[in-house]
């Protein structure tokens, strides 16, 4: 395995040069760990302006920006490590949160939250509260999976800058954002209470490769070449600080069609029908998939908006492979019952 330490601490440029890791070859998988300054990263399904609080956000200087994978928006500053894992990619992989996110469990344990678990869909848990959330993407055969790790965010600021679903909340039994999520380091062993993030950082990729000094590991460190760094500026101009790829276009829609599933997550279709016939549909959600629900979107228009119609259509693809876990009849109840 390789690891990569970015020396950016700004989100939409360690996105985009995951994103560029991504696309290419490597003989061993990848682990990334990235910190960054204040942030808003939301799903690559979500619709930005119902996931934010837009004045909180310009006021305070909260980058804002949308990452490649599906789930939901998250806030990350200085107290926070994402990592992320790149490697090859078969089918079954894609879902399967536990495998990528064991390692970083046992390491946790390792630095004395011996009570960390996985829980639900993509989360790390302790004391019931959620420290890290995990997403996925993949492309042509890889993938990356990666996470956040609060080590000491600034909790206070969750609840302003994020507008989280009534319904999300409700699902965890909580009453708030703020009751839901947890800094880790409290729970951590004496030894590593006074860790910073680039120590704790470290810790954690010291315990992955199980050697007592990362310079046991320095030929394992990725180096990139200055026309790499000049191909992750292009993909941070052209992607992630360009508001059409932030913000996207939200249609005008006359219905709107929602539920959560409890393996999936929300999905929310926004449907404009036209003398019977889908106009104009998009989907919107903290859910995954392996294919983007915009191609599904783009299937049903012009289709009667009638139950027998869309079973046609959908009989033609999986809808798994567009909202992970999710049934074929699941889909068609949605948008139709």
């Amino acid at each position: 395995m390789l690891y990569y330490l970015m020396p950016s601490r700004d989100i939409r440029r360690n996105l985009a040069t995951e994103q560029y890791l991504l696309d290419q070859d490597f003989d061993e998988p990848l682990v990334l760990f990235y910190i960054q300054e204040p942030c808003i990263i939301i799903g690559r399904n979500q619709n930005a302006l119902e996931e934010i609080d837009q004045r909180f956000v310009r006021e305070n200087n909260i980058t804002l920006t949308r990452r490649l994978s599906g789930g939901g928006a998250v806030y990350d500053d200085l107290g926070n490590v994402s990592f992320s894992f790149v490697t090859k990619a078969g089918r079954e992989d894609f879902g399967n949160f536990k495998a990528f996110t064991q390692p970083i469990l046992q390491a946790i344990h390792e630095l004395g939250a011996t009570d960390a678990t996985v829980s639900g869909r993509n989360d790390l848990m302790i004391d019931g509260k959620k420290f890290s959330g995990n997403a996925m993407y993949k492309k042509r055969g890889k993938l990356f999976s990666h996470g956040t790790l609060m080590l000491d965010v600034d909790l206070d600021v969750l609840p302003q800058a994020l507008h989280v679903a009534k319904d999300k909340i409700e699902s965890k039994g909580t009453k708030s954002v703020r009751s839901h999520v947890t800094n880790l380091r409290p729970y951590l062993a004496p030894a590593y209470q006074n860790l910073t993030t680039e120590e704790f950082r470290d810790e954690l990729l010291k315990r992955l490769f199980d050697v007592d000094d990362l310079e046991q590991i320095t030929e394992k460190q990725l180096v990139l070449k200055k026309e790499e760094e000049e191909a992750i500026d292009d993909l941070v101009a052209t992607i992630y600080a360009n508001d059409e790829w932030i913000y996207g276009e939200a249609p005008p829609y006359t219905l709107q069609r929602r539920r959560r599933y409890p393996s999936v997550g929300i999905i929310d279709a926004r449907l404009k029908v036209v003398k019977g016939k889908i106009d104009a549909l998009t989907f919107y959600g903290d859910y995954f998939g392996q294919k983007d629900s915009q191609e599904l979107a783009e299937k049903l228009l012009g289709i009667d908006y009638q139950r027998q119609p869309l079973q046609k259509v959908l009989d033609t693809i999986q809808a798994d492979d567009y909202f992970t876990h999710l049934s074929n009849e699941e889909l068609l109840d949605l948008l139709v019952d």
